[in-house]
């Protein structure tokens, strides 16, 4: 027996107004049918067909490194329809689970849940109970509270329609049971589909029975088919997400307002988080973290007893125990600061190495370098590292103290303990604890006069 999905994802979702196929649009940086697709995968041994359709090629080369089976849908003549086109490879034996590439929250839990309701007399139903059930097809049970059928919003009577738990669509039978039903779907419905949903009642003439179950909350069985359905479940995940980071000890400042986009490799103690910070990729944050408003951080290591303070970015970079960061710091791609660094606002640091209480505190640039331990470097010093062709390394040795406004043209070293003048341009090596500087003679003009505005 083996467990096979199907992630039906070939509509075009014409109320999202976009020209991107609807699964494409994203939560947290992922699009919908991916956190399908990750969610499923938790599933073992589980193997995932999804049926595109509307945008095919767009959707399969954005995901092509998904382990699915793809098969294509040339008609979107409704979710029966969908099902058929996986016919052949669904064998009498497997059990099938039915998911929407629209619906993005599912949890493992309530598919598990689901599953375990699949017998060769049951078929396994999610439904789920809501206040505004309007547009969703409704659970019609008999007198004695069985599953008699599921209508569509469209088709059903007034009656039906004050019905309250409706059907989510996700499923789970037994192979032979569903080739056997999506064979004989008819569209003699409002909108002339063959909708999938019509196989319960298939199922309830043959005896079998309809075992529902219900997720934990509603808000995993939404779906997404316009702009402010998208933006609610972003809400949902986020506040999950938070709520996540809250129970492993991190200190939020409002749970609402924060953003998690990727996980967490390793999360210390005592970790302080203020407001508007994001979470990208995979980050490792250490013990006694501090992280000021407005920070993003991407594929990134924190160590212990760091502090970064408001509107910084750091983008796969090292951030060493004990270093401070910020405001306005930039730590670009291959920035590595070692332990008790000082990066101060309004600095930008790409592919550089940071030795041991170096400081870099105020308005400078620095890149393509290596600088060594206790160096102090003036506001606006650059590295200029980029010729228009090649870039070129920086090397700045221990103890060196960089003068304000020093241009450092690369490549250049500057030696131990070397001390370079405010204002210098400095365009070969420096020696070891000397003073080093640059700087055209300063003159002053005696009767000079400045130039005053002509009357016109």
């Amino acid at each position: 027996m083996t467990l096979k999905t199907l992630i039906l994802a070939a509509g075009q979702g014409t109320r999202m107004r976009s020209a991107r196929p609807k699964v494409l649009h994203e939560i947290a940086k992922r699009s919908l049918l991916q956190h399908v697709y990750d969610t499923s995968k938790l599933i073992v041994g589980n193997e995932i067909s999804i049926i595109y359709g509307h945008g095919g090629a767009l959707v399969k080369q954005t995901l092509s490194n998904l382990d699915v089976q793809w098969i294509e849908q040339k008609e979107q003549l409704g979710t029966g329809h969908a099902v058929l086109q996986a016919d052949g490879l669904i064998n009498n034996e497997d059990i099938v689970l039915i998911l929407y590439g629209d619906v993005p929250l599912l949890s493992k839990q309530s598919i598990e849940r689901l599953l375990a309701d699949v017998s060769e007399q049951s078929l396994a139903l999610l439904t789920v109970n809501l206040n505004d059930p309007t547009g969703y097809g409704r659970i019609v049970r008999d007198a004695r509270g069985y599953v008699a059928k599921i209508t569509e919003h469209k088709d059903a009577t007034e009656q039906e329609r004050l019905i309250k738990e409706v059907n989510t669509g996700i499923l789970a039978v037994k192979g032979n049971k569903l080739k056997n039903w999506i064979a004989r779907l008819d569209n003699s419905n409002a909108q002339k589909e063959f909708y999938l949903t019509d196989v319960i009642e298939m199922a309830v003439n043959e005896g079998i029975t309809i075992k529902t179950t219900q997720p934990e909350r509603p808000a995993e069985v939404l779906g997404v088919n316009n702009r402010k359905q998208l933006s609610y479940l972003e809400r949902v995940y986020q506040l999950d997400q938070a709520d996540k980071l809250m129970e492993v000890g991190v200190t939020l400042a409002d749970p609402a307002r924060i953003d998690c986009r990727g996980t967490f490799i390793s999360l210390g103690q005592d970790i302080s988080v203020d407001v508007n910070v994001i979470f990208e990729g995979n980050n490792c944050i250490g013990d006694n973290v501090s992280i000021g408003a407005n920070t993003i951080i991407n594929n990134s290591v924190i160590a212990d007893n760091v502090q970064i303070l408001a509107n910084c970015v750091i983008d796969n970079a090292v951030v060493g125990a004990g270093s401070k960061v910020g405001p306005f710091a930039r730590l670009r791609p291959q920035a590595e600061l070692a332990e008790q660094v000082h990066i101060g606002n309004f600095v930008e640091i790409k592919k550089s190495t940071v030795a041991k209480g170096s400081k870099i505190n105020h308005l400078s640039y620095i890149g393509d370098a290596t600088i060594g331990s206790c160096v102090n470097i003036g506001a606006g010093t650059i590295t200029c590292n980029y010729d228009g062709v090649n870039k070129f390394r920086t090397i700045i040795k221990d103890g060196a103290f960089i003068g304000s406004d020093t241009q450092l043209i690369a490549p250049v070293t500057v030696g131990k303990n070397a001390t370079i003048g405010a204002g210098s341009t400095i365009t070969k090596d420096t020696p070891d604890e000397q003073l080093s500087l640059s700087r055209a003679k300063q003159i002053s003009i005696q009767g000079w006069q400045r130039p005053v505005k002509k009357e016109q």
